[in-house]
């Protein structure tokens, strides 16, 4: 390999590994901004989803889901420290440490609220020059109780 080939070599890289990086903020900012179709979207037709030992049927089954699991509640998602790995011409893999909060209207079989943490082992593919979620693995290491709110008050 020439240093000339070497050096597109390492700037796909990184390339790559920030177009990832935008991805996944996408995917939180879809969560919390309620834009569920678009979060679908990011993932590849026949992703595999699995979050707390739920495995799900497709990107859009998770996302319609999450929809009607949290609805209008407000929730705050978070991705850090990721450790994201270039694995193939088009492929890369990637683990993110994760907090959520999510916070329900208060009200009889409201479900709690809880403040988690946990972390994403992720792979993801370029289809067409744009990188998917290829699988998702949630687990979470531990969630906090949070009251649940009145929004009248």
């Amino acid at each position: 390999m020439s240093d000339l080939d070497e050096v597109v070599r390492r700037l796909d890289a990184i390339e790559s590994i920030e177009s990832i990086k935008q991805l996944k903020a996408r995917y939180f900012r879809f969560v919390d901004e309620k834009k569920h179709d678009e979060l679908a979207a990011l993932f590849t037709p026949d992703a595999r989803i699995v979050t707390d030992g739920i495995t799900w049927g497709s990107p859009a089954e998770f996302a319609d889901t999450i929809r009607d699991l949290i609805g209008a509640a407000p929730t705050v998602h978070h991705g850090h420290m990721p450790e994201i790995e270039i694995t193939g011409q088009d492929a890369a893999s990637g683990i993110w440490a994760m907090e959520d909060l999510l916070t329900f209207p208060a009200g009889e079989n409201a479900p709690e609220g809880h403040d988690g943490y946990g972390q994403y082992r992720e792979t993801y593919l370029r289809v067409g020059g744009r990188w998917l979620i290829d699988s998702l693995l949630l687990t979470r290491f531990r969630m906090d109780p949070l009251e649940n709110w009145n929004p009248d008050a």
